[in-house]
């Protein structure tokens, strides 16, 4: 049985300072000369990523002791829970080479996954100072400068798309070749799931991601811009479910309005 509204609000709203305590944990991290080590599928850890995710699912345990917890270091480490209707997806700091790099395009993902969808999620860009969460039959927010608000999805202006694209990773020519035939007004370039996001506050219309993810990655940016309106699909067309066989997504769409 799915939660109800008020059971998620309420969900929500505890994950808020737990998403924003791992941040201050990775802010720790990031102002120090830290090291970058290699997982065994070649992309970096480091001690952030570590610290995040301690942080996080001690306070999940806390919180719901009896939902799974799928988080990207522990199964990188090989502990994998087993899933069913109900459990946690969770990147402790997605966009690592962002990280790495500097640039303060990283993120903070906790997600609560119902029935193959996430309906709850948090995103928080401690270094940008931007907190972004949302909840089916909550609505979205993100919390900046002191002061939340209310965001949606918007309809395309009449000049065109605004496309956000990933800037450490993906196929340009893959993506001119989707993109072929659209109106593009803009095209921007993001780190981690704040690309989701953006959609979610209308800063952008359609995220096309034609390159590998894992379900943690977009888990929550996804809960985040359903609940301001928008969608994220296959290219099929078909809705993106979450608890598959390796946790590996197929390429897909994110839009703030599904055509």
């Amino acid at each position: 049985m799915s939660l109800d509204t008020e059971q998620r609000r309420s969900l929500l709203e505890a994950l808020i300072p737990v998403a924003r305590e791992a941040g201050r944990v990775i802010l720790d991290v990031y102002s120090t000369d830290f090291e970058v080590r290699g997982k065994d599928d070649a992309s970096p850890v480091t001690e952030a990523d570590e610290r995040a995710e301690a942080v996080i699912a001690q306070a999940l345990e806390a919180i719901a002791p009896d939902i799974p917890l799928v988080a990207e270091e522990a199964v990188s480490a090989g502990h994998i829970p087993q899933v069913g209707e109900r459990f946690w997806l969770v990147d402790p700091l997605d966009g690592t080479r962002e990280f790495i790099s500097r640039n303060g395009e990283f993120t903070v993902n906790i997600a609560l996954v119902e029935d193959g969808e996430p309906t709850l999620g948090v995103v928080f860009a401690p270094a940008l100072e931007r907190l972004f969460a949302g909840a089916a039959g909550v609505g979205a927010f993100v919390e900046e400068g002191g002061e939340r608000r209310a965001i949606t999805t918007r309809t395309p202006p009449a000049e065109g798309l605004t496309v956000v694209a990933s800037r450490s990773h993906g196929d340009a020519n893959a993506l001119a070749e989707f993109l072929r035939g659209r109106p593009i007004a803009a095209l921007k370039n993001a780190g981690s799931s704040l690309k989701l996001c953006l959609v979610a506050t209308g800063e952008a219309d359609l995220y096309p991601r034609l390159g590998r993810t894992m379900e943690w990655d977009i888990a929550a940016g996804h809960a985040v811009l359903a609940a301001a309106g928008g969608c994220v699909d296959r290219l099929d067309g078909g809705p993106l479910t979450y608890g598959k066989p390796g946790f590996d997504n197929p390429h897909f769409v994110a839009a703030g309005q599904r055509n």
